[in-house]
């Protein structure tokens, strides 16, 4: 028993304590003799008897751990590329998947078709019923001229009567232009009526009108329009032939099934040009003379 309790065992009213618990520094029923017990114990200021050196209280030390020991707790496991890998996938795609219907369905609006057009009938009115009227009354005209210098009908002079008409009036080659000019009046005058090819018709009823018109007026010097001596008549039908042209044989005609037929624009301006040009071609290097002088 060391020192400090036995003073503390000498100190009066001392009573050993009647069980272990109620007194913690009796002895358990193991020595207990190395454990420290004061203050001076615990900073070691007890001696060895044998070394007169200060006691140093041995802490007890625990074994580290082992190498030997289970690390079943920490181990690093491999990962399995075929379970996790194959879940995580089918886990994944259907979730796209889901996800992916599930926004298409929302997001995405239903296609519409796109609307059916519908064909807007065009009102003409009377148009086509006056284009019939224009062109058959202009093609007949012209149609009955060609005949009469072509075949000699309705009491015409024939094609070797024209013949000497045209001589007469200053054109050379007067054969050649004879015959094309019948050919032109009677085939313009036909297709009118039809309403075929209407805008080289009208060209060409063009291009025989303005050289009619250049003939008479060489025949009567000045400007002479009234008839019978000027070229009243003349004037009149050439710029029938270029209406039709501009405007199209309209519906009731052969060619009314086309768009250019109904609403001309660039072709018949050109055929335009070309019975003007073709007739002023015709005068200046066929004939020559001054129709103003």
């Amino acid at each position: 028993m060391s020192d400090s309790e036995d003073k503390r065992r000498s100190t009066p009213g001392y009573e050993p304590a009647s069980s272990p618990y109620d007194q913690p520094t009796e002895r358990l029923g193991h020595d207990t003799s190395s454990l420290p017990r004061t203050d001076d114990d615990l900073d070691g200021s007890s001696r060895s008897a044998t070394d007169g050196t200060r006691a140093t209280e041995k802490i007890p030390t625990y074994p580290g751990p082992s190498t030997s020991s289970d690390d079943t707790a920490t181990r690093a496991y491999p990962v399995s590329d075929a379970a996790p890998s194959s879940y995580g996938t089918a886990a994944t795609s259907s979730y796209d998947s889901a996800a992916t219907s599930s926004y298409e369905t929302a997001a995405t609006p239903e296609p519409v078709a796109p609307a059916t057009p519908v064909e807007v009938k065009e009102r003409r009115g009377t148009l086509d019923l006056g284009l019939l009227i224009l062109r058959v009354s202009v093609g007949a005209i012209v149609l009955v001229h060609g005949l009469q210098k072509l075949v000699g009908w309705f009491d015409g002079p024939g094609l070797s009567g024209f013949q000497d008409v045209v001589s007469g009036a200053g054109y050379e080659q007067a054969r050649l232009l004879s015959i094309l000019g019948a050919i032109g009046e009677t085939a313009g005058g036909a297709l009118l009526i039809l309403g075929l090819a209407t805008p080289l018709a009208g060209a060409a009823v063009l291009a025989v009108m303005i050289n009619a018109w250049l003939v008479r007026q060489v025949a009567e010097p000045g400007l002479q329009f009234f008839a019978p001596t000027g070229v009243e008549y003349e004037t009149l039908l050439a710029l029938a032939a270029a209406a039709i042209v501009l405007t199209g044989p309209g519906r009731i005609a052969v060619d009314g099934g086309r768009g250019w037929a109904r609403r001309p624009f660039v072709g018949s301006f050109v055929a335009l040009l070309i019975g003007v040009g073709g007739a002023v071609a015709l005068w200046v290097l066929l004939n020559g003379a001054d129709p103003f002088a």
